[in-house]
């Protein structure tokens, strides 16, 4: 499968598209569009190229990752996926946003479906293994890609560092335990994309992140 990243500016969020070349379905993963330029850049890409959004995942329900997930509900009717764990976020979008002092029309998000650890996401020909990295909130998850080698990984691992644990449901402890006992035993050249800031690969992190080797 191929990733699309985008980049909105709601804290540097990065949203991904992961679409099957040959089918053209694709999932839009974290969707962080916050104005009509940002939703307008997304829904330009899906027609250019063709592609039938068959699911809206969010690898957790903090505001900057499902601040779009109305717009594209709207727009293509399908489901939203996540971990059942983080639906209390989801119902408190627009009290997140209140959090930090946003005063944004947001919508609160329902889940359709809940995702379990270990089930498959079929996209097209290809697929994305769930995997629960509980830590910087308590149902946040990544998704790999086992055949094209990369791993989405919203908030928990980024290059060189992890995702904070002072926001609620954040655990240390158990974050440092999901990407050293989930994440780092994926094979060295899975190309990991979080969720802010440049992809990484996880020979890179299990040598180089400082947080994982003290």
């Amino acid at each position: 499968m191929k990733v699309a990243i985008f980049q909105f500016k709601l804290f540097g969020i990065n949203t991904y598209v992961v679409y099957d070349p040959a089918t053209l379905s694709c999932a839009i993963i974290d969707p962080g569009m916050m104005d009509s330029e940002e939703e307008e850049a997304m829904k330009g890409f899906i027609d250019k190229n063709n592609l039938k959004v068959t699911n809206i995942i969010n690898t957790h329900l903090h505001l900057d990752h499902a601040v779009g997930n109305s717009f594209l509900k709207k727009e293509y009717e399908v489901p939203v996926l996540a971990h059942k764990d983080d639906a209390p976020l989801g119902e408190r979008l627009r009290q997140q946003a209140l959090m930090f002092g946003m005063n944004m029309d947001v919508d609160d998000v329902k889940v359709d479906r809940y995702l379990v650890d270990g089930e498959t996401i079929k996209i097209g020909d290809g697929q994305l293994k769930v995997i629960c990295v509980p830590g910087h909130s308590l149902g946040s998850i990544a998704l790999y890609d086992a055949a094209d080698h990369f791993v989405i990984v919203g908030d928990a691992l980024f290059k060189g560092s992890i995702g904070r644990t002072d926001l609620p449901g954040g655990n240390y402890r158990q974050l440092i335990g999901s990407i050293k006992d989930r994440l780092l035993t994926l094979p060295g050249d899975t190309v990991v994309y979080p969720g802010h800031g440049e992809p990484t690969t996880i020979s890179d992190e299990k040598r180089l992140n400082p947080f994982l080797n003290n």
